[in-house]
């Protein structure tokens, strides 16, 4: 097996230390062509393989352990699934001759991993390993998801036998190129010409269509909103960009959405379709035909690649048009950016430090091409807004599935893959403690990945005291922790010294760790402000379920903590 995945150009292995792959563990450390990293927690194995295969494209590979060990992955396999992220998860299991028995971390491990995994299946003989192997691999490309594949501890021991039948699994082969159909594209070219208020919105499957997406938008006037998952290809030297959509959008996006009379989605499946127009006048291109239509009605479809048909579409396109919607755009977008960065003009340095303020001295500071992987919570609302993803920058993290805590791991993913880039893990103070136990990881195999803590426990800790909120979570003290295993550490509680913290931080060699005291009454705008007054241009009042939807989304955001 472990023959088979470096033939398919596995480089790495996540492995979850422990007796159960003890003979895996061997081999994957000792085969040539194979580096094994011994992670401290299962789930931070799944996500230290997630944040390679989302830097590369490619299977990574993590390995569970027995009972408990296994369920921990799952929450990496969900997201993997749900950002189409290739993943192989090797889950153990007790030997064949005691299943059934119920005994000692009994269980049925391939049915909850058939739930996360687009393919999952139990090797009973050593005959069926390669074929089993196999088809994970590729099934793990084709969809591109997770796969699993469930080795119960007698059948791990026994002499592998290869059958040249079985075939092989995939080798780095480049994915083919999904291309549209010529009738759908002057479709396509045919409603734009006929459209005043063209909008596109672009998400991730517009990486490397960046150029043609903004020379079409240019030509036909058309403002540029992304995505969350978008905005890391979209936002960089984009003349028409006039900001994102969603829970934690900004800018004049959320508003151009609304008005316009035709909006071209462009490899998104933008899942809040509370912030997608309503009047039916919508157009998606993407390269899976599952996603057409998913999220909201449409006028048209176009199944094939987005760089491909915005190159068929453009010499389709009409120019010569006015560019006044456009320019009327651009002219919010700038005042709602001014509003927004107001907190950045002034900074007091007698005051506590500010989560924007922080977000964008890393941004200016931080390497052209670096990764981020971001904790889901409050690090992700300042990194949408305050972080500029210009350059080769990447922005990593459980995003879709929403998975806390998991940004150390993802990091050490993302440095093992790349170890020539500067990778930054943004930590939240309060995430559980797996991801505190990895500054182990970083220091046994010695990953240079940078670790900021925004720490806002004062917060949830001031919000109690005043009735405002639950009880606050436990904070993990990341300080203490990277100290006893002797890493570099510093905690910044002054905004006078931010600017020469953060440079020395990030020029340490070596793993290290900033701890960062922010504002405990620092808040994000809510995003139901622009959301309203983008639903005003319609003239159509809001329904209750509108009203229900965005209360709800205040609430995920904000707890009871928010007035409304």
């Amino acid at each position: 097996m472990a023959a088979m995945l470096v033939a398919a150009g596995v480089q790495r292995a996540y492995c979850r230390g422990g007796a159960d792959l003890s003979r895996m563990h061997e081999v994957l450390r000792h085969v040539k062509g194979m580096r094994c990293i011994g992670m401290q927690h299962g789930e931070s194995a799944a996500f230290a393989a997630l944040g390679e295969a989302m830097l590369t494209g490619l299977p990574a590979v993590c390995c569970g352990s027995c009972g408990g060990g296994n369920m921990q992955m799952l929450n990496a396999l969900y997201e993997a699934g749900q950002s189409s992220v290739p993943l192989l998860a090797l889950a153990p299991q007790l030997p064949v001759s005691a299943m059934g028995s119920g005994g000692a971390r009994s269980c049925h491990p391939e049915y909850a991993l058939r739930d996360a995994a687009a393919y999952c299946e139990t090797i009973y003989s050593p005959q069926q390993a390669p074929r089993v192997l196999g088809e994970a691999m590729r099934r793990a490309r084709a969809v591109p998801a997770a796969a699993a594949v469930v080795l119960p501890a007698d059948v791990a021991a026994m002499p592998a036998e290869y059958d040249r039948r079985a075939g092989t699994a995939p080798t780095g082969a480049t994915p083919a190129v999904a291309e549209p159909a010529q009738v759908d594209v002057a479709r396509l070219a045919e409603l734009i010409n006929r459209s005043d208020k063209v909008v596109f919105l672009c998400g991730r499957g517009c990486a490397g269509a960046r150029d043609l997406l903004v020379e079409l938008a240019r030509r036909i006037g058309a403002p540029i909103a992304y995505t969350l998952r978008g905005k890391e290809f979209m936002e960089r030297d984009n003349p028409c960009a006039v900001g994102m959509i969603g829970l934690l959008g900004w800018g004049d996006a959320p508003a151009a959405v609304q008005v316009a009379d035709l909006l071209v989605m462009w490899g998104t499946d933008f899942p809040y379709d509370c912030f997608l127009p309503q009047h039916g006048r919508v157009v998606q291109v993407d390269s899976s035909a599952a996603a057409l239509g998913r999220r909201v009605a449409l006028i048209h479809a176009v199944h094939g690649d987005v760089a491909r048909t915005a190159a068929l579409l453009l010499p389709l396109v009409k120019s010569g048009r006015g560019d006044e919607f456009l320019t009327r755009s651009l002219m919010r977008h700038g005042r709602a950016v001014s509003a927004m960065e107001g907190v950045l003009r002034t900074v007091d340095e007698r005051a506590p430090i500010r989560p924007e303020y922080l977000t964008r001295l890393l941004s200016s500071y931080a390497e052209p091409d670096a990764v981020f992987a971001v904790d889901v919570g409050l690090p992700i609302i300042w990194v949408a807004r305050y972080l500029q993803a210009f350059g080769q920058r990447r922005i990593v993290g459980a995003l879709n599935y929403g998975t806390t805590g998991c940004a150390l791991p993802i990091a050490i993913g993302a440095k093992a893959a790349a170890p020539s880039r500067q990778v930054i893990a943004l930590c939240q103070g309060s995430s559980p403690g797996c991801g505190a136990a990895e500054l182990l990881t970083l220091q046994k195999e010695r990953l240079s990945v940078k670790v900021l803590v925004y720490n806002r426990a004062a917060t949830a800790a001031a919000q109690s005291i005043q009735g405002g909120g639950e009880l606050p979570p436990p904070a993990i003290d990341f300080i203490a922790c990277a100290a006893a295993l002797g890493l570099q550490v510093q905690r910044l509680t002054q905004v006078a010294d931010a600017p020469a913290a953060v440079r020395r931080w990030l020029s340490a060699r070596g793993p290290a760790v900033l701890d960062v005291a922010l504002d405990a009454y620092a808040r994000p705008e809510p995003p139901q402000s622009d959301l309203q007054r983008a639903l005003e241009h319609t003239g159509n009042p809001m329904s209750e379920q509108l009203r229900r939807e965005l209360a709800l989304i205040r609430c995920m955001l904000y707890g009871g903590s928010y007035p409304g």
